[in-house]
């Protein structure tokens, strides 16, 4: 055989007729021993991020949201096979992530829901009417002092409830987590700026909704204490002499 039978590659073939050997560098990286991912580490703490936190927000983790938005089609892929949805909304800056449901297919549940409690219900009530006021004022944003959130909560309780105390501590701990979710920014000791994420947390829906039952338990306990006076008049009326 002459050197003219054999093709040579000059970008596979070296000195010597030898193979040219793959840099390590090229390599596919390990992040640790045993791992056959796929991902950058960066994108894998995106996902991560998703499946740890209720919402993943661009004002908070701007880094984190460029991260998500190169590589959005990946992420959702990765979700997917989960049976979980991804949803990011461009226009307010927020990720989050939705459970798949299906009659026709046996979907195994991964997220837990976790409703918000009667406190923290009532504080997004008034958060989200603070953050609507404000659009139509045509405001910026909105911002709200924790004082006037605990006495806006308050009035749903019970009156005769002579526990303000403890129900002033589950307000506080309500704004605490709404804070941590993003709802709510501290600005300054006791002082919060309202975020966009109110209005994915709380949909005009839910709010009429939410509305409709806070007016129709208000009208229910004024109908039960015009009874008990009126009960106490009949009272009076009879044991007077």
């Amino acid at each position: 055989m002459t050197d003219t039978d054999v093709v040579h590659d000059d970008a596979d073939v070296q000195a010597g007729g030898f193979i040219a050997p793959v840099a390590m560098e090229d390599d596919p990286a390990e992040l640790f021993a045993g791992d056959t991912g796929t991902l950058d580490a960066d994108v894998r703490r995106v996902l991560v991020r998703l499946l740890q936190r209720r919402f993943l927000l661009a004002e908070r983790n701007p880094a984190q949201w460029r991260t998500l938005l190169e590589n959005q089609q990946v992420v959702e892929s990765r979700l997917h096979d989960l049976f979980v949805h991804l949803v990011v909304d461009h226009d307010r800056g927020i990720a989050y992530k939705r459970q798949v449901r299906s009659a026709e297919l046996d979907v195994p549940v991964l997220l837990r829901d976790e409703p918000y409690t009667r406190a923290e219900t009532l504080v997004l009530v008034h958060l989200r009417t603070v953050f609507q006021r404000g659009r139509g004022a045509g405001e910026t944003s909105a911002r709200v002092d924790v004082e006037e959130l605990e006495a806006t909560a308050l009035t749903y309780f019970d009156p005769d409830d002579t526990n303000v105390a403890a129900h002033q501590r589950e307000i506080r701990t309500a704004v605490a987590r709404l804070a941590k979710d993003g709802v709510i920014d501290e600005e300054s000791e006791g002082r919060y700026r309202v975020t966009p994420l109110v209005e994915v947390v709380l949909s005009n829906e839910r709010l009429a909704e939410l509305r409709e039952w806070l007016r129709t338990r208000d009208e229910d306990t004024a109908d039960v204490a015009d009874d008990a006076a009126q009960d106490d008049e009949t009272d009076d009326e009879e044991t007077a002499p």
